[in-house]
């Protein structure tokens, strides 16, 4: 009888969660830039941009968690002539009074910079039903460049924004990273730069910690030649925030862009961070701070694959923490892309590591969300698709 009993809780425990050998589609035509976000009440959204066959512009689509599926994609009408580019994906970002932002970049064509873009958004007040015509996030003609922004939930219920400008009062390479937040349903107000010399072509990452403060990183030029990444605080909500400093001395000297950025997480072991540089080894690694960004542990490696780039770092729970990114693999003469992943410890000690996708396919820059204390949801692009799928442990 007893043995009858436990047959019957461990299949209704596995019933609780999905098949993390299952992967789900989620778009119907040409897609990229998978993003996660959540809603006020914590259901987990899954956005994307679709393209028409041949177009180099797209319209953003998201979904909604609905137990362990998600909800029918919804197009954002106004969301459209959006640029993929996974580095610059749009973005949704949720607020507690029920106010969606969606925010996504477009190219600029600007003769004075041919890759120049802008960074627009729209908003909805009827969950979706209807979007607000699009908005430019900066208004100041002497910014013709804005690109490779992120937008994160601050703990006074308003969105803020960061991203790299053109707009600078130094001469040296490099863009100037400027952060705004939102007045109510006003919009984005009260921009200002925050840091100057961060390189021009990778992901920004900002981060709401869960005492309330506001963490940013992004990989800096230093010393006219050295790309690492560097880290900035703000404990008053983005009015002001510290100078940059190094999460970890990799000195890699670089004339070009990595097109690969930073993550962080944080818990109550301290800030967690992971990035891809070919400094003094190459690959993707990971440190942690326990005084919020003043010092960093040693880094370590999280893969020894060469060219793993673009990872993604979220906490599960306070005693775990999960890692993923993306990593070229050789089959036969012909080159595919897997997504790995890393589950550690809360404290950063590595449990265990493995590889999510299938060597036959070509899958591209995931990101990761927990769903609860054992499982999460991985999001990424495989052959022109959004796809997802759990991975439980």
């Amino acid at each position: 009888m007893k043995n009858k009993l436990w047959i019957v809780l461990a299949g209704l425990l596995s019933a609780c969660h999905p098949n993390k050998e299952q992967e789900y589609t989620l778009s119907h035509g040409e897609a990229s830039c998978a993003f996660i976000s959540e809603t006020a009440d914590g259901k987990k959204v899954i956005s994307w941009i679709e393209t028409q066959q041949g177009a180099d512009t797209g319209t953003m689509y998201y979904a909604v968690q609905q137990g362990d599926t998600f909800s029918t994609p919804q197009v954002i009408p106004v969301a459209n002539n959006v640029l993929p580019h996974a580095e610059n994906m749009p973005k949704l970002v949720f607020k507690p009074d029920g106010e969606i932002i969606a925010m996504y970049g477009i190219e600029q064509h600007d003769p004075r910079n041919q890759w120049a873009g802008r960074v627009f958004y729209t908003h909805s007040l009827d969950t979706g039903k209807t979007w607000s015509a699009p908005q430019q996030l900066v208004t100041d003609t002497s910014s013709y460049d804005q690109r490779y922004f992120d937008v994160a939930l601050l703990p006074d219920g308003e969105a803020g924004a960061i991203w790299l400008d053109n707009r600078k009062d130094i001469n040296a390479e490099g863009s100037t990273l400027y952060f705004a937040k939102t007045s109510g349903h006003q919009g984005f107000r009260g921009e200002h730069a925050i840091a100057e010399t961060a390189c021009q072509c990778c992901r920004t990452d900002l981060y709401t910690d869960p005492k309330g403060h506001l963490h940013v990183a992004f990989r800096d030029i230093i010393s006219d030649s050295i790309r690492d990444m560097v880290h900035l605080l703000s404990v008053d909500k983005g009015a002001t925030f510290s100078a940059p400093a190094r999460i970890s001395a990799d000195n890699w000297v670089v004339r070009g862009c990595p097109h690969t950025g930073p993550a962080m997480a944080a818990n109550s072991f301290g800030l967690h961070c992971v990035w891809f540089t070919m400094g003094g080894g190459q690959g993707v690694y990971y440190t942690h701070s326990t005084d919020e960004g003043q010092t960093y542990s040693q880094r370590d490696t999280v893969c020894t694959t060469p060219m793993a780039k673009h990872p993604q770092i979220t906490t599960v729970g306070d005693d775990k923490l999960m890692i993923v990114w993306d990593e070229p693999v050789k089959v036969g003469k012909e080159f595919n892309s897997r997504v790995g992943y890393q589950l550690r410890k809360g404290n950063g000690e590595v449990i265990k590591s493995g590889i999510l996708t299938n060597d036959s396919l070509y899958v591209t820059f995931p990101v990761v969300k927990a769903v609860d204390q054992q499982t999460v949801l991985i999001a990424y692009t495989k052959k022109g698709s959004v796809c997802y799928r759990y991975l439980n442990f």
